[in-house]
C-alpha cells in the first residue's frame, strides 16, 4: 500500500480534528497546504528508507520533523513519525506525536453505567462468544498505537477454537508469497507489519493454523471508496469465492469496519463487504476508548468506567440478553482499554495478557554506542525476521522530549529496559545508528507462559 493512500487516508480524519489551526486561512487554503506536506513527507520516508537499518531511518525522520514547525507539516508529518516510533518500540511516544481525540458526539449511545443493565466483561471472553454466531470478525486498530493490537493477539487463539480459519490483514504486501510457508514476517512482508506487535499478530494467526490474506486495493483508482472496493472485493475473491464455508476475521484501519453509515464520501469496506457477500459480521470497534496522552482528548464516558471499576484488563459491557454495547452506530461493540501502566520506562500492556514477560537488558552491551537498537528474534527464524520485541536505549540528555520527538530511554546509571518475550529461546542483537552490531547473545526466557486465548 503506497505511504501516500495510508497519509491522506488518515488525514482526512486530522482535518476534523484540528480545526483551529485552520482559523488563519480559508478551508481551500489549508487542505492545500495539508497536501504540500504530505507530499513532503512521502519524500522525507522515501529518502529516510534509503538509510540502512531502521534506527538510521528514524533519525532522518526525526531531524526533519524538528526543522520545520510549520502546522501542516506537524500535523501530517507526525503521523510518519509516530509509526516509526511504534516500529521501534517506543510506544509513548508513537501515543505521544499523535492520536486522535474523542469528543462525545450526538449519536453517541448512553454510557453503559447508566443504568441499562450492561455488566463488564473481559473482552477476550466476551467477543470470542458473541463471534460463535458470525462467519466474519472485523477488528479495528489505530495504526500507530499498538495497543490497540494487544487485544487482536489475544484473541486469534479463541477464534480459531471456535472454528475461524482465514485472517486478512489491512496493507499485507501480496508480492510476499513466502509468507506462509516462512511462517513468519519481514520488511518485504507489509508496511504496518514492521511493528513487533502486528507482525506477533501475523507469525501467531500462521502458527495457529490460519490462512492469512493480503487484501489491501492495489489499483491505481483514486479516491476513498475505489480503496473501500477494492480492499472488500480482494476479500471476497481470496477468502468466500474459494472456500464458501470459511469463517473470516479481519484485521483494519479506524472505521473501514463501520458497517453502516456515511464513510469519507462513500461506504466503508465492510460496508461494500457485506454487499458482496451478504454475511452478516462481528464489527468490533478498538480506537475510541484507550487512554490518551492528555486527559482532556479522551471521551467522557472513559473516565467514568475507569474510575468506577479500574479494570486490569480490556473490557467490554454486555446486558443480559447477550447483547454489546457499542458507543457508536455502525459498531457491534466498543473495547475499553485501561490506563497504561509503566515499568522501566516500556508499557506493561505489551506483556499481552500474560502471554509474554519482561527480559532486562542492560546498555552495558551496547559497548558505549548510542543510540543502541535492542533486538530479540525467535531463534528459530532467520536474521530477517521481524522482531519479537524491540526498544532504543540512550544515553542522557534525555531525547523524550515532545519537541524533539523521542528515542526510548531509561536514564539510570547506564541505560537499560525492558523487553516483553514470550518464553522461549531467542537472538539477542545490538545495533547502531549506523548500522553496525556491537553485540550478540543468545537468550531464554524461562518459564510456561499463561494460559492464554493467544497461545499458538
Amino acid at each position: 500500500m503506497p505511504a501516500r493512500r495510508m497519509a491522506l487516508t488518515i488525514g482526512c480524519l486530522l482535518c476534523a480534528c484540528a480545526p483551529t489551526a485552520a482559523r488563519a486561512q480559508s478551508a481551500a487554503e489549508w487542505q492545500a497546504l495539508q497536501a504540500a506536506a504530505a507530499s513532503k513527507s512521502d519524500k522525507i520516508m522515501a529518502e529516510a528508507n534509503t538509510h540502512k537499518g531502521l534506527l538510521a531511518q528514524y533519525q532522518v525522520m526525526r531531524q526533519a520533523y524538528v526543522g520545520d514547525d510549520s502546522p501542516a507539516f506537524r500535523l501530517i508529518f507526525a503521523q510518519y513519525i509516530s509509526w516509526y516510533q511504534s516500529f521501534l518500540g517506543d510506544y509513548p511516544a508513537a501515543m505521544d506525536s499523535y492520536s486522535i481525540g474523542q469528543p462525545p458526539l450526538e449519536d453517541d449511545s448512553p454510557s453503559p453505567l447508566a443504568g441499562a443493565g450492561y455488566v463488564a466483561r473481559p473482552a477476550v471472553d466476551a467477543i470470542a462468544e458473541l463471534a460463535r454466531g458470525y462467519r466474519i470478525v472485523l477488528l479495528n486498530e489505530a495504526h500507530n498505537i499498538p495497543l490497540t493490537r494487544s487485544l487482536s493477539v489475544q484473541l486469534l487463539g479463541r477464534l480459531r477454537r471456535e472454528g475461524f480459519n482465514y485472517f486478512a490483514a489491512e496493507t499485507l504486501y501480496e508480492g510476499d508469497t513466502a509468507l506462509p510457508s516462512r511462517g513468519y514476517p519481514v520488511d518485504a512482508s507489509g508496511f504496518y507489519t514492521r511493528e513487533p506487535v502486528y507482525a506477533e499478530i501475523v507469525r501467531t494467526a500462521l502458527k495457529l493454523g490460519f490462512k492469512v490474506i493480503a487484501y489491501e486495493a492495489t489499483s491505481d483508482a483514486v479516491g476513498s471508496d475505489a480503496r473501500e472496493t477494492g480492499q472488500a472485493r480482494n476479500i471476497e475473491q481470496r477468502v468466500f469465492e474459494t472456500d464458501p464455508q470459511a469463517r473470516l476475521v479481519v484485521n483494519a484501519g479506524y472505521s473501514h469496519i463501520v458497517k453502516s453509515g456515511a464513510y469519507l464520501g462513500g461506504a466503508s469496506m465492510a460496508e461494500h463487504l457485506y454487499k458482496l457477500t451478504r454475511i452478516p459480521m462481528l464489527s468490533v470497534e478498538q480506537t475510541m476508548l484507550y487512554p490518551h496522552p492528555s486527559g482532556s482528548a479522551d471521551h467522557p464516558y472513559y473516565a467514568t468506567v475507569m474510575q468506577a471499576l479500574r479494570p486490569k484488563e480490556p473490557i467490554v459491557f454486555v446486558n443480559a440478553a447477550g447483547e454489546p454495547w457499542s458507543l457508536r452506530p455502525g459498531y457491534d461493540v466498543s473495547v475499553f482499554f485501561p490506563p497504561v501502566q509503566m515499568l522501566h520506562g516500556r508499557p506493561t500492556w505489551l506483556s499481552l495478557g500474560g502471554l509474554r514477560r519482561p527480559y532486562r537488558v542492560s546498555g552495558d552491551r551496547c559497548r558505549r554506542h548510542f543510540p543502541c537498537l535492542v533486538e530479540a528474534r525467535y531463534s528459530d527464524e532467520g536474521a530477517d525476521a521481524i522482531p519479537a520485541d524491540r526498544m532504543v536505549l540512550a544515553q542522557p540528555p534525555p531525547m523524550n522530549t515532545r519537541s524533539s520527538i523521542p528515542v526510548f530511554g531509561d536514564y539510570e546509571n547506564v541505560p537499560s529496559g525492558d523487553l516483553y518475550l514470550r518464553p522461549g529461546s531467542y537472538r539477542l542483537s545490538l545495533t547502531t545508528a549506523d548500522g553496525e552490531v556491537v553485540g550478540k547473545k543468545d537468550i531464554v526466557v524461562a518459564g510456561a507462559p499463561a494460559s492464554s486465548s493467544g497461545q499458538p
